[in-house]
């Protein structure tokens, strides 16, 4: 049996949105210090994740975030850069995992054994754990892309095709933050 200690677990945040980059985290938890309430982040509010957020880093054995910004998302596509994404935050774990389980079904190149899952942020401590930080992550960059960008709306919608979205795209044009080869953004460019 692989040592608790040693199993990662990994998830994405921002594959669908026409803005900003994907998130990803990898998380380690700490079997000695259980985290209660954890689930998928889009099954829990805002407030829920921010506190679970904050309890993961303090309990986790260990953990990070990492990104693929908008303009490897344009060059790689989405799956790719999602995948690139996973595969840094999982090197970024300051303890290297003899096993990761990743959300869905495919699995980034990885140094050590690596299994997806398919609703793994529903089953798997560790991957709910890794969906929660890299949702926060990617949550307060869109905050933060709305100061640098006003009328987008990006802290309302952080960054999906909402019809708000849209409609400011068609008023106020592209962004460097808008992925260039995502649909809309990319009709308007044409």
């Amino acid at each position: 049996m692989t040592d608790p200690l040693l199993i990662a677990g990994v998830d994405e945040a921002g594959r669908g949105p026409l803005a900003g980059p994907v998130m990803a985290a990898a998380v380690i938890l700490d079997p000695a210090r259980p985290i209660a309430g954890l689930a998928d982040s889009k099954k829990l509010t805002e407030r829920q994740r921010d506190a679970l957020e904050a309890e993961i880093k303090e309990k986790a054995w260990a953990w990070a975030v990492a990104r693929a910004e908008v303009e490897e998302i344009d060059v790689l596509n989405i799956l790719w850069a999602s995948m690139l994404a996973m595969q840094r935050a999982v090197l970024g774990l300051h303890t290297a995992p003899v096993l990761v389980l990743v959300d869905g079904n495919r699995c980034p190149e990885l140094p050590c054994r690596a299994e997806a899952i398919i609703k793994g942020d529903e089953t798997v401590p560790a991957i709910s754990a890794a969906s929660i930080l890299a949702k926060v992550a990617r949550d307060r960059e869109l905050i933060i892309l709305e100061s640098h960008y006003p009328g987008y709306g990006f802290a309302r919608h952080k960054g999906y095709p909402t019809k708000d979205h849209v409609a400011a795209l068609e008023q106020l044009g592209v962004t460097p933050v808008h992925r260039r080869t995502f649909g809309p953004v990319r009709r308007m460019l044409e």
